[in-house]
């Protein structure tokens, strides 16, 4: 059976009143094509005009390499100047990527290209938009975003495979204890079934980007993202409306996120074996109790 996948929702444009009804009240995901076509950056953000821009800056890089047990979270690999980046990932090939890219704090004036969609929905964090880079075959390993944020995730200069599944599959999914990340063992676009026989029968939705389109991401929803070119997206984020989400943001971002850091620095591999043993003990009885319940 493997991991069944259905497509996403493509539209062209869309109003407020069928966003919320289709798509924010039951928090499914949907491609909408038109959104940054009236953006400045549209037309203007190309590799070459970034690089013209703010192409002197350092920029941390991250690799496809399993993470340092002692490491926090998002640790980079090696650092390199971000115009010197830029014609990498459109010479060739690479599995480095820029994890979290700040374009404000790079160059205020690039916060004029773009618009959040607040015609959908409040709650936007104007202040904290994110880019994201990647060299063509780079991927970005299966997770969900910490602080639970609806993600409006924009794409630009080429194209983009995206898998994604609702959080109710965490487990199958051998997520980690205590992180918003799942085991670093598998790949989940092929996985090994027989090592991992909890991902048999998971379901997920399958959508590919090209320049332009933006993916709304419902808050706690995992992603696994692969670059088929050098190229790049901005994510836009809103606060949910709940109380609970926003409290559950809170904690992982500052009691999770501390106590993992802290007994990474303390323990190091063991804290790490005991935490892939308990991620697959955790995915095994799940998938023995059958849960969740599929709905396809």
């Amino acid at each position: 059976m493997g991991i069944i996948y259905k497509p996403i929702d493509v539209v062209e444009d869309i109003t407020k009143e069928e966003f919320y009804t289709k798509y924010l009240k039951p928090r499914k995901p949907v491609v909408i094509r038109n959104m940054a076509r009236n953006w400045p950056a549209y037309q203007k953000w190309t590799l070459d005009y970034l690089k013209e821009t703010i192409g002197d800056i350092e920029v941390p890089l991250h690799d496809s390499s399993k993470a340092d047990p002692a490491a926090p979270i998002n640790a980079p690999a090696t650092k390199m100047r971000f115009g010197k980046y830029l014609d990498l990932i459109k010479e060739k090939p690479t599995d480095l990527r820029i994890f979290l890219f700040d374009p404000i704090k790079a160059s205020p004036e690039l916060q004029r290209d773009f618009i959040a969609p607040k015609e959908l929905m409040g709650g936007f964090l104007d202040k904290y938009p994110n880019m994201f880079f990647g060299g063509k075959g780079s991927v970005t390993f299966l997770h969900y975003d910490i602080d639970l944020a609806h993600i409006f995730h924009t794409h630009f200069n080429g194209r983009k495979h995206i898998l994604l599944f609702e959080n109710k599959w965490k487990k199958r999914l051998y997520k980690m204890p205590f992180a918003t990340y799942a085991m670093e063992d598998f790949d989940i676009s092929n996985p090994d079934l027989e090592k991992f026989p909890a991902l048999n029968g998971v379901e997920g939705i399958e959508c590919y980007l090209e320049h332009g389109d933006t993916l709304f991401m419902p808050t706690g929803y995992w992603h696994w993202m692969k670059y088929l070119d050098g190229s790049f997206s901005i994510s836009l984020r809103a606060w949910d409306r709940s109380l609970a989400v926003k409290a559950r943001s809170l904690i992982n971002l500052t009691v999770q996120r501390n106590f993992d850091n802290l007994m990474k620095r303390l323990f190091k591999k063991r804290y790490m074996d005991w935490k892939e043993k308990r991620a697959i003990a955790n995915a095994e009885y799940a998938l023995k109790k059958n849960r969740p319940k599929r709905s396809l």
